[in-house]
């Protein structure tokens, strides 16, 4: 039995790196809705450059949740919001809106 060699012609596309650049050029930036709570590291950013001094991630969602900034339904809210702020300083360094003053322990970078 033989098989037929067919091939397939595709017309010249841009790169996939120039592709994905243009993709994020055309994306505009989220605007906060109304009525809708803010997302957590938002909230928590904010909780802490209201509070100007250092919290621990229990006291950022107690104050978040009682102020009506963020809505969770989760079982550990403050090993979320923990965890998110360790990510964005590890990803942003010193361009994150958080700082780790001491264990636990959180203010804002700005």
């Amino acid at each position: 039995m033989s098989k037929k060699n067919t091939t397939t012609t595709t017309k010249a596309t841009k790169p996939a790196k120039a592709m994905k650049k243009e993709a994020k050029a055309k994306k505009p930036a989220a605007a906060p809705k109304a009525g809708k709570p803010m997302s957590g590291l938002d909230a928590a950013a904010k909780v802490l450059a209201d509070a100007k001094e250092p919290m621990n991630a229990k006291t950022m969602v107690e104050t978040m949740l009682a102020s009506g900034l963020w809505k969770t339904g989760g079982k550990t809210p403050q090993a979320t919001i923990y965890a998110a702020i360790i990510r964005e300083i590890a990803a942003k360094k010193a361009e994150s809106r958080f700082k780790k003053t001491d264990r636990g322990l959180f203010t804002t970078n700005r």
